[in-house]
C-alpha cells in the first residue's frame, strides 16, 4: 500500500478566515470552500464563530483558522504563484494587492497581511539553473530593481 504525503498550510487569522478563504477562492480559478467549522460551547472564542475553513486553491488545499490575535503574518513565510505570461502576472498582482501593500522583486502583501510572491518560474527557474551564471545574475539584478516583475524585461536582461 502507498503512502499518501500531504501538507496543507494553515493559516492563523484573528476573525477573518471565512472572508480570506473567500476572496483568495475567488481570484484562483478552479477553486473552492470544503469546508466550514464553528466554535462550539468549549470555547476558547464564542460558540457560533467560524473556526476554521478548509478550502481549495487551483488544486491546492489550505486551512484558515480563527485563532485570535496573538499572532499575524510576515514575510518569513509567503505563497508563490508560478506564472506563465505576463498577463497572468499581471491579473495576480492587481487582484492579490487590492487593498494591501506592493513590495519589491515580485513580493506583496494582501489586505489580509499574507505575502504573496507572483513570478514567471519558468524563467526565473531557468535562468537561475543556467550553466552561463552571467545570465542568472543579469535576471537577479533585474529582479531586484522591478516591484512587480516585467516578463519582457527579465528576458531582455536573460539574453544580454
Amino acid at each position: 500500500m502507498a503512502t499518501v504525503h500531504k501538507i496543507t498550510p494553515c493559516l492563523w487569522f484573528d476573525t477573518q478566515s471565512e472572508d480570506a478563504a473567500s476572496f483568495y477562492c475567488s481570484v484562483f480559478p478552479n477553486s473552492r470552500i470544503l469546508q466550514v467549522s464553528h466554535y462550539g460551547s468549549a470555547g476558547p472564542r464564542p460558540a457560533g464563530m467560524v473556526l476554521m475553513v478548509s478550502f481549495e486553491l487551483d488544486g491546492q488545499e489550505l486551512m484558515a483558522l480563527n485563532g485570535g490575535p496573538e499572532f499575524t503574518f510576515d514575510e518569513a513565510i509567503s505563497l508563490q504563484v508560478d506564472c506563465e505570461t505576463q498577463e497572468e502576472i499581471d491579473y495576480f498582482w492587481s487582484a492579490l494587492s487590492a487593498g494591501g501593500e506592493e513590495g519589491p522583486c515580485g513580493w506583496l502583501k494582501d489586505r489580509f497581511g499574507l505575502s504573496w510572491q507572483i513570478v514567471p518560474v519558468r524563467l526565473m527557474k531557468e535562468s537561475m539553473a543556467d550553466p552561463d551564471v552571467e545570465r542568472g545574475q543579469r535576471v537577479m539584478a533585474a529582479v531586484l530593481r522591478m516591484g512587480k516583475l516585467d516578463l519582457a524585461e527579465l528576458r531582455r536582461a536573460a539574453d544580454g
